[in-house]
């Protein structure tokens, strides 16, 4: 899709190894509390019609994803940014940056009003990626129940 000092983005379009095996490396840097994906829910996110899995290569490995889910309400069609990570050893390449960029235009393509997301006050370097990128805070509460 795009490219910039040499990362590239590209759609999942399959589950295969490198697919699982990357997420085995990414989760973790993501999520102490959540296991990485196995191939069933991977392949949930790949032939989901609501979810977009991008994934970013640098010198050809996988080094990033981002899920972008979409949903539809009475007021029209919006999107999620969910579970952006990019490896360590990656970041300064543009990865961050190229991943949302991607996920913005598919969801201005499939005709989404507005793209949400949420960060942690603490990553700092994500939540000034996103107000470069555009992004504005909202003034909201948002609130979680845990089943």
């Amino acid at each position: 899709m795009k490219r910039e000092t040499g990362a590239t983005i590209e759609i999942a379009e399959e589950v295969n190894e490198e697919l699982i095996a990357a997420f085995e490396m990414l989760i973790p840097q993501l999520s102490s509390s959540s296991p990485p994906p196995g191939r069933a829910l991977l392949n949930d996110l790949v032939e989901g019609a609501d979810t977009v899995l991008f994934l970013a290569r640098l010198e050809g490995s996988i080094v990033g994803s981002l899920t972008l889910a979409f949903y539809r309400i009475p007021t029209g069609m919006k999107a999620w940014i969910e579970d952006v990570v990019v490896d360590d050893a990656a970041r300064g390449h543009g990865v961050g940056r190229l991943l949302n960029e991607a996920a913005l235009d598919v969801a201005r393509e499939r005709g989404a009003k507005n793209v949400s997301l949420t960060s942690r006050p603490s990553r700092e370097p994500a939540n000034r990626l996103y107000q470069r990128i555009g992004f504005k805070a909202r003034e909201t509460n948002v609130y979680r129940y845990d089943l």
